[in-house]
């Protein structure tokens, strides 16, 4: 008897599938998912379906916790001089502050379900100066961060992380943002690590500007900070397997990247205006107002997450009536609709009328003569 029950139990065991691993970070890496409260956010969403595009180096795809997730896009630096490719950059350790889900012992990202477009942008710079010899004198030249951002808006990317920036202001970059915003996708970079200077595209209207916070976090004093993020010594993933620790604006930029990512995953048709509404409205600050090294505070995932439910809600909650006007009068009379005034046309086709009379009458007076 007692060996049937083993038997029963035994198979009961093995048809029972084996319980899905829980998606939780360990504690060393729990620093900054904590400063941000991501773990709260991913009771709501963990950042499925959507695509984040890293603008930097090249991603490394076979990183343990970013394998599987990683789309290669086209290498938009334009380098053809011999064997020049595009360097590693920041782009590895940004894309794991994004969606790095801990395989393999590897670092967590605010966005652990989400997918990583992988576009260079920099490249290796030739040993000598070169020019284009059809490029005709101060024409205009496209940059690669202009033709990757119009790229990762035209391949359902839903964020697009910048990670650093310069301090020259572009106008094919400023169009092609405006371009990506339109289209719905948010923007993020970092405002860089150091000085009173603008960095761009940070600088850019709409794009969301991100400052390092923490002790010892490089300051910088300009007014593209929009919101700040964890920026010290943050447990990342690096090329070729390995991991180390970043500092600065560029990783503070991709831990808001992935908030970013969670807001578009759990509404996807917010726009870019909203989810920065909902980062700085919920941000957490020493005093209140704005403060030029850390914008409007650190983000809270958690709290951005439920007031973009909340600013997504106004739209369906509160449609417009065409009526709606204030007091209780009656309305105004609706303006005529445009065209012809009818007396004018009677006058006017009188008026033709007796030209056509008295050039008739003219030609047969000429003719009888």
């Amino acid at each position: 008897m007692l060996r049937r029950v083993a038997l029963c139990a035994a198979a009961i065991a093995l048809a029972t599938p084996p319980a899905a691993p829980a998606l939780a970070a360990s504690t060393g890496d729990r620093a900054v998912l904590d400063a941000v409260n991501a773990e709260k956010a991913w009771k709501v969403t963990r950042g499925d379906g959507v695509l984040v595009a890293v603008l930097d180096g090249r991603v490394d795809g076979d990183a343990s916790e970013l394998k599987g997730r990683v789309e290669q896009g086209p290498d938009m630096t334009g380098t053809v001089f011999g064997q020049a490719t595009s360097p590693p950059g920041e782009a590895t350790p940004a894309a794991s502050l994004i969606a790095g889900d801990g395989s393999g012992g590897g670092a967590w990202g605010v966005a652990p379900r989400a997918r990583i477009l992988s576009i260079p942008v920099i490249a290796e710079r030739p040993s000598a100066d070169f020019v284009d010899p059809q490029a005709e004198p101060g024409a205009a030249i496209d940059s690669p961060l202009a033709r990757a951002i119009r790229h990762a808006a035209n391949n359902r990317a839903s964020v697009i992380a910048i990670p650093s920036g310069t301090y020259t202001v572009g106008r094919m970059d400023r169009d092609a943002i405006s371009y990506a915003l339109s289209r719905g996708v948010v923007i993020v970079s970092g405002v860089g690590d150091g000085g009173d200077y603008w960095r761009f595209p940070a600088g850019y209207p709409g794009v969301v500007g991100v400052a390092a916070a923490g002790k010892d976090a490089p300051s910088s004093t300009n007014l593209s900070v929009l919101v700040a993020a964890p920026g010290v010594d943050l447990p990342v993933a690096l090329p070729g397997g390995r991991h180390g620790h970043r500092t600065g604006s560029g990783p503070a930029s991709a831990v808001v990247a992935g908030v970013a990512a969670l807001i578009k995953a759990r509404y996807p048709d917010l726009k870019p205006e909203l989810v920065a509404r909902a980062l700085t409205s919920t941000s957490r600050r020493a005093g209140a107002g704005y403060d030029k090294k850390t914008g409007f505070g650190v983000v809270d995932a958690a709290a951005a997450l439920a007031q973009a439910g909340r600013l997504a809600g106004y739209g369906r909650a509160v449609p417009v009536e065409e009526d709606l006007h204030f007091g209780g009068g009656r309305l105004a009379p609706a303006p005529e609709r445009p065209g012809p005034d009818p007396i004018r046309l009677w006058i006017y086709g009188i008026g033709v009328f007796l030209g056509v009379c008295a050039f008739t009458a003219a030609a047969a007076v000429i003719t009888r003569r």
